[in-house]
Order: structure tokens, then C-alpha cells, then sequence
């Protein structure tokens, strides 16, 4: 047999080896989930119909329009747990909406109200009305980007930091609660200074403020229940504009009020000194938050 015959037969016994494979494409989804990016669109459009009432100097339309972009904010996330509809997109969408309904709407509202006035107060004042407003939009940035990388990494129980809804609505509330009362933004410019630059402080503040996630909304509650929540709809149907800004103030005021409680009951657990029964009894650890 040929020499150049035995080396074809021997080439053709051999097994094939397989050829090389590309790993496999992953696809991508290309498109999001319709129902909760809807509300959160609605929530945007609210944020961005506030900036258009205020340029127009209508400032309860604004007012009760950050108002209602909260409403559809709490509902966007619900609607997406309901449905198992939750995407990255979805999480990312919905800060960048939050930024415009609850960073630089209420900012730019309140400028417009109120600090705007004080463009004609001297060099030094001038300036501070619009760095107050700037300083809350920087400080609602912040705390949408903490909360975004701190997802699932903190106690569920508390929200580090005043949430940036609950910071528009003392904004807002306070303008709406203002105007209802027939006060112009010059009337209150110094107590609105004061809420603007405060709100933006606890908003991006270490401090623990109550998220109420751990309300069990499908089981059973006692009936007082139930009818304290009755009570807080017929209260708000009653006057809006006061029972939503003072309910949010102390919100907003309740974080520092458990702070200094907490300090005050941690040195007094130091003073008491660890081999004290009535330290046992108060509690627990003295570095509890």
C-alpha cells in the first residue's frame, strides 16, 4: 500500500475534534415592564408640572403637585412587588424621578415663593436664598444615591437619613399651608430659610427615622386601628394644607427628638455603670443605635 494511502486511512480513523466553540451570546432584555414604570412616569410629570406652576406663580397647584407625585411614588414600588415586576431599570428610573419630584422641584418652589426675595438684600444675602435651594437638591442627590447602593445592606425598619419625599413634603406643605392662610413668601422667608437648609441636612444626616415597612397591611390589626385611620382621613379632608404640614414637620422632627432620647438613655446606662440591676432591666446593649 502507498505510503500516502496509510496516511489517509489513518487521518480518517482518527475521532474529529470538535471545533472550538464561541460561548454563548447573553441576551439582553430590551424591553421594561409597563405597569409600574407608568405610575412612575406620573410621578415625574407631577415633579415637572410643580416647576411649571411655580415659574407661573402658582404655588398651591405646586404645592398639592408634589403631594400627589408622593402618592404615585409609594404606589410604583408596590405595584411592582404585587405584579413580580421588579427591574434594575425600574430601581434606576425611579430615583431619577424622585430627583426631579422630590430634589429639585420643592427647591425650585421655594425659591421662587420665597428666598427669590432675597436678591435684593445685599451682596451676602443675595446669594444665600438660591445656595439654600442648591444646598437641598445636592443633599436630595445624595441621599437617592445612599439609598441606592445601601439596598439590602441596612435595617428595614429604619430609613437612614429624612427620605426625600417626606423633606418635599415640609417644603411643599409649608408653602401651601402659607399661602392658604393668605401669607406671602416674603412674610416667612426666615422660617422657610430655615426649613429649606434643615430638610436638606436630615436628609442626608445619619439619623434613624421610622420607614413603618414592618406594618403587616394583609393580616389582622385591632379594631382602634382601623378607626385611627378613619380619624386621619376625616382630619385631612378637613383642612389639607395644616394637617399635612404639621404631620410631616414632626415627622421630619421625630428623628432628632429619638436621637437626643437614645443619647440621653445611653449616658445614662454609662453613669449607672454595668453591674447595675436597674441597667440590666432598662435594656440591653449601650451601643444600640
Amino acid at each position: 500500500m502507498p505510503p500516502t494511502t496509510r496516511k489517509m486511512e489513518i487521518e480518517m480513523a482518527e475521532p474529529l475534534k470538535p471545533a472550538t466553540q464561541a460561548p454563548p451570546e447573553v441576551r439582553r432584555s430590551r424591553g421594561v415592564y409597563l405597569l409600574p414604570n407608568l405610575f412612575t412616569t406620573a410621578a415625574l410629570f407631577c415633579g415637572f408640572y410643580a416647576i411649571i406652576a411655580a415659574l407661573n406663580h402658582r404655588f398651591e397647584p405646586a404645592a398639592i403637585a408634589v403631594f400627589i407625585a408622593m402618592v404615585l411614588d409609594g404606589l410604583d414600588g408596590r405595584v411592582a412587588r404585587m405584579t413580580h415586576t421588579e427591574s434594575e431599570f425600574g430601581a434606576q428610573y425611579d430615583s431619577l424621578a424622585d430627583l426631579v419630584s422630590f430634589g429639585l422641584a420643592p427647591a425650585l418652589i421655594m425659591y421662587i415663593w420665597a428666598l427669590g426675595t432675597m436678591a435684593e438684600m445685599g451682596p451676602f444675602l443675595s446669594k444665600l436664598g438660591w445656595l439654600a435651594a442648591f444646598f437641598y437638591t445636592v443633599m436630595a442627590a445624595l441621599r437617592l444615591a445612599r439609598f441606592n447602593v445601601q439596598i439590602g445592606s441596612t435595617d428595614k425598619r429604619y430609613f437612614i437619613g429624612l427620605p426625600s419625599p417626606s423633606a418635599a413634603a415640609v417644603m411643599a406643605g409649608l408653602v401651601w399651608f402659607s399661602t392658604d392662610l393668605g401669607l406671602s413668601g416674603a412674610q416667612v422667608l426666615w422660617p422657610a430659610l430655615i426649613v429649606t437648609i434643615s430638610a436638606g441636612a436630615l436628609m442626608f444626616s445619619n439619623i434613624l427615622y421610622f420607614s413603618f415597612k414592618k406594618v403587616d397591611l394583609r393580616g389582622r390589626v385591632p379594631f382602634i386601628a382601623v378607626l385611627i385611620i378613619v380619624l386621619l382621613f376625616v382630619f385631612t379632608s378637613i383642612d389639607p394644607p395644616k394637617v399635612l404640614f404639621i404631620g410631616f414637620l414632626l415627622y421630619g422632627l421625630s428623628g432628632p427628638v429619638l436621637l437626643l432620647w437614645r443619647w440621653r438613655q445611653r449616658i445614662r446606662r454609662r453613669a449607672q455603670g454595668p453591674g447595675d440591676p436597674s441597667n440590666s432591666q432598662a435594656g440591653g446593649r449601650s451601643d444600640q443605635p
